[in-house]
């Protein structure tokens, strides 16, 4: 640290992140992973930032954005920079109408239009799966449908951003509150408890677990995938991008879906505006021209 920096910092006293930093983080974000970060934002990534401050022993966000834009820390730090600025938030089971409509509209159909019958499995994306919840939540839902449905067979790739969110994800345990909103005979036949039970934990049964891929994905990357998808569920996602964003998003997912495929977004989300192949078929759930 120069003397500068020393002269405006104080021992003790959170770092302060001024405009011409905030500038800089702000748009590095938008430009590596699309989101937005307007000045209104500026509060809250200095508060996420202080934690790579402190894990890093920096005092000041100059010293954090000249290792980050430095080059050679360019790629390994910005793991940890969307870890710490991206939200997590998610549920088991959450917004229900959608895992209503899945078993008793989309599957259905999809099942009808296969020529190959049950054949090969059914590939459903969780993009932006965060911690777990919504593949995990698939993956009871669809296995209530196999036992209704014998020689069906599913396949789910769950993908995110977030390192640290994907880990939990794997691990695949969950605190007795986080699992609340799972029916009480799913969990029963699904969520297996700790030994130790003052510590409240459960974890999903290996026979789920087993039908989930995780992987680490940048969405304004290209996919790398070879299989196209017949359903993905990307909610509460696109609302952190601008509209020629979501556009080029919403085409790409576009691209990943089979003719007459589903798309389900988040109750809040809409393609009002947007120009992309997509028709409503549900309240957020569209199908593919």
């Amino acid at each position: 640290m120069n003397q500068r920096d020393e002269a405006f910092h104080t021992p003790g006293i959170p770092a302060v992140l001024k405009d011409r930093e905030f500038n800089r983080f702000s748009g590095f974000i938008y430009d590596e992973v699309g989101i937005k970060m307007p000045a209104a934002k500026k509060t809250m990534l200095e508060a996420r930032l202080q934690k790579r401050l402190k894990a890093l022993g920096m005092r000041t966000f100059e010293e954090y954005a000249e290792y980050v834009f430095s080059g050679a820390e360019k790629s390994s730090e910005l793991i940890h920079l969307i870890d710490v600025v991206t939200t997590n938030k998610t549920d088991f089971f959450r917004e229900p109408a959608h895992f209503d409509y899945l078993v008793k509209s989309a599957l259905p159909a999809l099942v009808e239009a296969r020529e190959a019958g049950y054949r090969s499995p059914l590939k459903i994306w969780s993009a932006g799966c965060s911690s777990g919840e919504e593949p995990y939540t698939l993956t009871m839902v669809l296995s209530e449908f196999m036992a209704n449905n014998p020689g069906f067979r599913v396949s789910i790739l769950a993908t995110d951003i977030s390192t640290a969110v994907l880990e939990k994800a794997k691990n695949a345990i969950y605190t007795e509150d986080r699992v609340d909103p799972i029916p009480l005979q799913m969990k029963k036949k699904y969520l297996l408890r700790s030994r130790d039970k003052s510590k409240g934990l459960v974890r999903v049964a290996p026979h789920l677990r087993s039908l989930v891929q995780f992987r680490r994905l940048n969405f304004m990357e290209d996919f790398g995938m070879r299989e196209q998808m017949e359903i993905i569920f990307c909610r509460n996602v696109i609302i952190y991008f601008d509209k020629p964003t979501q556009e080029r998003l919403l085409n790409k997912f576009c691209r990943q879906l089979v003719p007459g495929g589903y798309l389900f977004l988040g109750h809040s989300e809409t393609l009002s505006g947007l120009n992309v192949p997509l028709t409503p078929v549900a309240s957020t759930v569209y199908r593919k021209l």
